[in-house]
């Protein structure tokens, strides 16, 4: 069988994502070795991923906190130009070492996660087949479509074309360190010119975490994209989680997270707990480590009916009758499977988009983590428990992910497409509905 690599972003969420596919594969006999600074392997947990360090000298062990924290919280123009210059740095050094280290490892294939250019870079200067695994909003750009890190509602008037298109010139100016980056490296493996994420992808096969219903209308995917749903496993050794509590029924109960990159933010969880008094509902807040125990005691305080760590999230949310959460994918695909609407605070990254994405499928309401006081989120979180538009939004887009294929689909078409074992009968799923 196949010796595939995995290359992602140094972050939990893209990992754990990919851990699924991973597993997947290791389980119809293939080996799976991620690539990574060397504190990017603590993500894994789990033996039977194999992984290897590189950067010892540009990212040495103890350098991954500081590149978190900053990412988590950029905080200025200043902050967020800090955080790009990390990216550069990041996809310089995996394109620097990762041609020597695959073939020391003798690799044959690359699982490539979208938002880490040198996956697709290095596997095509090195002739290798590669798959590119969207775990957050794909990056393929199409005109009509805002960027995923953009906030825009849908539209397809002359105003929004121009403001989509206006906003990808600022992206595209901010993201110049990084773009020179990929320019560098794609000239120095002789390849054809390119600067961006999106001009980095799999000509072969494109998986994505995402479902038809959820992004807004696509015109212009490849033929090889295909969007699979939620990737998750039965097999993931989880973080330790703490049990649900004991909710009473007859009164409604929210789960809150503001994931993992996000759970130190005390005043937003304050205003949240505040909301939640106010329209005398159950809170379950998990912070996912990012609060101390009298942050957390001070969260109970303001109306936090629980507090927690890590809670089972899908659990939760197949309890809760409506979830506060920053917008991230993961959290929204699970809300989405469990039928729960949706408040979106969202943050950073792509939390914008995908909030705008949640507002347009008519599945939740949105409102600014900064701005919005306890009084005006109190009044959605009403609107939410108390509209029954809600529902049959979410009815038809969870029917959307429980038909998508998940895991096991988005295995079947990396296997076919890089021609390693596959299906044993034809899959009509492969084939993305137009």
């Amino acid at each position: 069988m196949a010796h595939f690599g995995v290359v992602a972003p140094a972050f939990y969420s893209h990992f754990n994502a990919l851990a699924a596919l991973a597993l997947e594969l290791v389980a119809r006999g293939h080996r799976v070795t991620y690539f990574q600074q060397a504190d990017a392997g603590a993500h894994l947990g789990d033996s039977r991923l194999g992984f290897r360090a590189l950067g010892a000298g540009s990212h040495p062990p103890g350098t991954l906190a500081a590149v978190m924290r900053r990412a988590a919280n950029p905080g200025s123009p200043l902050g967020l130009r800090r955080v790009i210059d990390d990216m550069a740095r990041s996809t310089d050094m995996l394109c620097r070492e990762l041609p020597a280290a695959l073939e020391a490892e003798r690799v044959d294939a690359l699982l490539c996660d979208q938002m880490e250019a040198a996956g697709g870079l290095v596997a095509e200067a090195l002739g290798m087949p590669f798959v590119s695994v969207a775990c957050a909003l794909p990056v393929n750009r199409e005109p009509g479509i805002p960027l995923p890190v953009m906030p825009f509602a849908y539209g397809t008037d002359e105003r929004s074309l121009r403001m989509y298109e206006g906003s990808t010139r600022v992206y595209d100016w901010m993201m110049t360190p990084h773009r020179r980056t990929i320019e560098r490296h794609a000239r120095g493996f002789g390849l054809p010119a390119r600067d961006g994420l999106h001009e980095c992808l799999s000509p072969l096969a494109q998986v994505s975490q995402t479902v038809e219903g959820y992004d807004f209308p696509r015109r212009a995917l490849p033929a090889h994209f295909h969007h699979v749903g939620p990737f998750r496993s039965a097999a993931r050794k989880e973080v330790v989680q703490q049990p649900l509590p004991p909710i009473a029924p007859g009164k409604p109960f929210v789960f809150a997270s503001l994931g993992t990159m996000q759970g130190h933010r005390l005043r937003l969880f304050l205003r949240i707990a505040k909301a939640c008094r106010a329209a005398n509902v159950q809170l379950l807040a998990a912070h996912c480590g990012g609060l101390d125990e009298r942050q957390a005691r001070e969260l109970e305080r303001a109306g936090a009916t629980w507090v927690c760590a890590f809670a089972p999230q899908r659990e939760a949310l197949a309890r809760a009758d409506a979830v506060i959460s920053h917008a991230g994918v993961n959290t929204v695909l699970d809300a989405i499977e469990a039928r729960t609407p949706i408040l979106a605070l969202p943050v950073a990254f792509d939390h914008p988009g995908s909030a705008a994405r949640v507002r347009h499928a008519g599945i939740g309401l949105l409102a600014s983590p900064r701005f919005a006081s306890a009084a005006h989120l109190s009044r959605q979180l009403r609107q939410l428990l108390e509209d029954d538009s809600f529902a049959p939004r979410l009815d038809a887009l969870a029917a959307n992910v429980a038909r998508a294929g998940g895991t096991r689909r988005a295995v079947d078409i990396i296997e076919t497409s890089l021609g390693f074992g596959g299906l044993q009968a034809p899959d009509p799923l492969l084939a993305r509905s137009a």
